[in-house]
């Protein structure tokens, strides 16, 4: 498979993966609606981040031996299902916002908020057990034993980009006045809603079995 026809695949398969209701899109949504615009992007670019992890240990050919062991995937369950439950009870605990206080919230955005942004989103990812599997399936597709390295990063960057690109657009959506109103006037609901979406995630994870 040249590197053309390997793109081509990489893009319809990780669109559909990106685009599927998960714990990524939960908390890109929940961060946009509950603190802007400019938090969705962070946390849509520490989620393209945490993709790096998925795709160096599966360059390095570790990704079949973690779907494949018991221990490390009940680890890798252990820890992202209750980093989901742990986002989750801050969702719940959402109050609601006067409209002048949350321009002041706008407002106080300062770096650190911006780098603990990208680190719930890295973490997000990062954390996702079923990525080993996923990306054991995907790369099994493209990869062959005489791949170009070259081949291997532009793969990699591509995935990155595209899961940036779409939940980016995501975003963008729920960032629109038209949306972002409507949301806004039930915020702290809206929160708690997804806030108690990432905790079923948490517990499915947590509860699910390894197959």
């Amino acid at each position: 498979m040249d590197l053309v026809q390997g793109l081509i695949l990489i893009t319809s398969i990780h669109l559909l993966a990106a685009a599927s209701p998960g714990p990524d899109f939960v908390l890109v949504s929940q961060q946009t609606l509950s603190n802007g615009k400019q938090a969705g992007f962070m946390v849509s670019i520490g989620i393209a981040l945490g993709l790096s992890v998925h795709i160096i240990y599966s360059a390095l050919g570790l990704a079949a031996v973690i779907a494949n062991s018991t221990t490390a995937l009940w680890l890798i369950k252990i820890i992202g299902g209750c980093y989901l439950i742990y986002l989750g009870i801050h969702g719940l605990r959402a109050k609601p916002v006067h409209p002048a206080s949350n321009i002041i919230k706008q407002k106080a955005i300062t770096k650190h908020s911006n780098l603990k942004a990208i680190a719930k989103g890295f973490l997000c990812n990062a954390l996702n057990p079923k990525a080993p599997i996923y990306f054991v399936a995907l790369f099994t597709v493209v990869l062959s034993p005489n791949l170009p390295l070259l081949h291997l990063v532009i793969y990699g960057v591509w995935m990155m980009i595209l899961q940036l690109l779409w939940f980016s657009t995501v975003v963008v959506l729920l960032s629109r006045p038209s949306v972002n109103k409507k949301f806004q006037r039930l915020g702290h609901w809206i929160d708690r809603v997804l806030g108690g979406a990432m905790i079923l995630m948490g517990l499915k994870v947590l509860t699910s079995k390894i197959n």
